[in-house]
This record gives C-alpha cells, sequence and structure tokens, in this order.
C-alpha cells in the first residue's frame, strides 16, 4: 500500500489558496483519479457547532476539496453522522451543509435506507452511499479524543455508522483496545481512497468537543491511514504507538509493518511539531496488571478518570442521557439541571463529554459521591 504523507503549510481558512494546496498534496500522494467518478467526501461532524470551536472539519475545506474533484470532473457527495443524528440533518451551524450546496455537491442523510457491513466478527449498520459511490474521500480534524487519545483518519469512519448505532459500538467494545480493534476493523471493512485532514486549526485539551482551538497550521494527506496517523499524532507530540488505533493497526501489517516504512514530503517535520500540545494522559494506560487491577475491584475502579457533571453549567438538555450507551446517566428527581452518574454502569466511553455543548461534563478523578 503506498505508504506516502504530504503535509503543506496552511495558515489560514483561504478557500482559494487551499485548492491549490490539495491539489500539490493529492498529486503528491498518488490520490486516485476522480474523473467521471461519484465522490463521497467524509468530514468529521461531532457536534453541529460553530466552526469556530474547532470540533469539525472546517467548512472551507470541504469547500475546497468539492471545488477541486468538480474541477477534475466528478459528481461529489458530502455527509456525515454527529454523535446525536436525528433525520434531516445538514450539517447548518457547521457551515459544512451550506457550502456543500454553494459548491455543487450533494448533501446525503446517512440515516436514510441504511445498510450493513461485515466488520470483524460482526454486521454494523452503515450508510447506503458507500456502495452508491465509487470513491470515498475522508477529511478528519487534527484532535484529542478522550477515550483513544487522538482522533485522525481511523477514527473519522466511525461517522458512516449512522445515529445511535455509534454508541451502540461502545457498549460492545467496552474498553479502550477493544474499541480500538473495532476501528481498526471498520477501516478494513471500508477503506476510503483518500485521506486530508484539516490540521491548520486543531483541538487540544479535553477533545473531541470540549477541547481548546490551537494553531497547528498545516494540512495532511495521504492514501494510507496509519500513515497519516502516525504523522499527524506526532506533530502533537504524542508518541504515535501509544495511540491505540496506531498501535493495533502497525501491529497488524497491512497498512504498514513498520512507521519507517513512511515516505514524507513537507517540511522539515520538527519544525511543525507543537511540543506545549496538551495531551490526553492515562496514567497506568499501558501497564496490564494496572488496567486489570481497575477492572476487577469495583471499588479502585472509581478512583480512575470518569465524567464528572458540573451541574452549574447543565442546561438540561438531556443529550447526554440520550447517548449513553448503557443507561449509566439519569436526571434528579428533584434537582433542576443536576445529572447523576451511576458509576457502577459506566463503561469510561466518555460519549457523554463528546455531545456536551455546554463544558457541563469534565472527564476527570472524582473521589467522593456517586
Amino acid at each position: 500500500m503506498n505508504s506516502k504523507v504530504a503535509i503543506r503549510r496552511c495558515s489560514e481558512y483561504n478557500t482559494a489558496e487551499m485548492v491549490e494546496l490539495i491539489a500539490d498534496i493529492y498529486k503528491s500522494c498518488d490520490g486516485p483519479d476522480p474523473r467521471n467518478k461519484k465522490v463521497l467526501l467524509k468530514p468529521n461532524i461531532l457536534t453541529d457547532t460553530d466552526p469556530l470551536k474547532c470540533v469539525s472539519t472546517h467548512p472551507s475545506v470541504v469547500e475546497a476539496m468539492i471545488i477541486y474533484l468538480r474541477s477534475r470532473g466528478a459528481t461529489v457527495f458530502v455527509g456525515d453522522s454527529p454523535a446525536i443524528h436525528l433525520r434531516g440533518f445538514r450539517g447548518n451551524k457547521s457551515g459544512i451543509g451550506p457550502v456543500s450546496e454553494k459548491s455543487g455537491a450533494k448533501w446525503v442523510d446517512f440515516l436514510l435506507s441504511p445498510s450493513s457491513v461485515t466488520v470483524g466478527s460482526s454486521r454494523v449498520r452503515i450508510a447506503s452511499v458507500i456502495k452508491e459511490v465509487d470513491l470515498i474521500i475522508s477529511l478528519p480534524k487534527f484532535k484529542n479524543h478522550e477515550l483513544v487519545f487522538f482522533t485522525g483518519a481511523i477514527k473519522n469512519q466511525l461517522g458512516l455508522i449512522p445515529g445511535f448505532s455509534k454508541a451502540r459500538q461502545h457498549a460492545l467494545y467496552q474498553d479502550r483496545d477493544r474499541f480500538a480493534e473495532f476501528l481498526v476493523d471498520l477501516n478494513e471493512s471500508v477503506l476510503p481512497h483518500f485521506f486530508l485532514m484539516d490540521a491548520v486549526r486543531g483541538m487540544e485539551g479535553p477533545g473531541p468537543g470540549q477541547g481548546v482551538p490551537v494553531t497547528i497550521g498545516a494540512l495532511i494527506g495521504s492514501t494510507n491511514p496509519l500513515a497519516l496517523d502516525i504523522t499527524a499524532s506526532s506533530l502533537a507530540d504524542y508518541d504515535p504507538l501509544e495511540i491505540p488505533t496506531n498501535k493495533i493497526a502497525l501491529r497488524r501489517g497491512k497498512w504498514l509493518r513498520d512507521k519507517s516504512e513512511i515516505i514524507y514530503d513537507g517540511p522539515e517535520l520538527e519544525s511543525l511539531v507543537k511540543k506545549d500540545f496538551k495531551r490526553i494522559t492515562e496514567p497506568g494506560a499501558k501497564n496490564t496488571i494496572f488496567k486489570f487491577i481497575f477492572k476487577r475491584f469495583k471499588r479502585i475502579r472509581r478512583f480512575q478518570r470518569r465524567p464528572v457533571f458540573i451541574h452549574r453549567n447543565c442546561t438540561g438538555c438531556r443529550e447526554c442521557i440520550r447517548i449513553c450507551p448503557v443507561n449509566a446517566i439519569r436526571m434528579h428527581t428533584e434537582k433542576e439541571n443536576h445529572v447523576i452518574l451511576t458509576d457502577r454502569q459506566c463503561i469510561r466511553c466518555y460519549c457523554c463529554s463528546e455531545v456536551c455543548q455546554y463544558n457541563a461534563v469534565e472527564i476527570r478523578r472524582k473521589f467522593f459521591g456517586v
């Protein structure tokens, strides 16, 4: 498999400039010929919110990719399934829906007549449009992720699974490594033909939904999801092999056998690394004995990092309750806007944190209370 990764410096969301940069990246990485092809663009829209929050792929990146593909003779479709996905979703607040329409692409609702594919040993519901297009191009966002540390090309495929079927996977794969295995399985079943990461502005701290915007200043492209994720996570000053999806995919050897196989085209990589990037840390995450103790001894498990609800910020929207795959969250029967977590049921998937738009969920240790 092609192991080339191309990075081009990009300091702002200037659509015309990005069209040129995308053309250069696409050519450098031997992107597939889109002429007379139906192409699905799959951005990252975790929640439909202001692009300035850096929760989703910036609409200008989507617009630039549409313009580039249409100039090459492609028919372009755009779609994604956010964490809370209702029928008729169009990505209006994120700006992605409107720029797609303006640029001549067709928006696709992933909830309409979903199909299914085999992922690992299971059948999984998936957007039926993947069987109607010739090419899939993934547009991930450069962000932290509380569960898998860094979300990139491999993680972005989860959005092809429509509606609450995404959260259901957390219930089936109830720890970090098992969920990462599932994500790699999903990419092996439905692998996009090209990846372009929006790393102009990214998210550090408690991503993927409540972190802090940070300037990275780059667009990153590849036909190889693992090569891209290893390179991108290096820019966030992670050890790429500490990212579970990277570690698992590299061990399988399907896309790369060793990170030294990556062929790099771009500025000196060290000059792009953000040394002060606020990374996700999980003490003991690599220690098998430590993880075994937390799983087996419930009282000790309560000292793990977990969702902590900040009641003064809560608006009572109940999105956290809707997304929880194991029904571990409920509203207090008397106190207004007071969410309660049943810790013994919580699987530490952190979906509640992902969907909260009011900074009412923190992932940290809590030594007292339920």
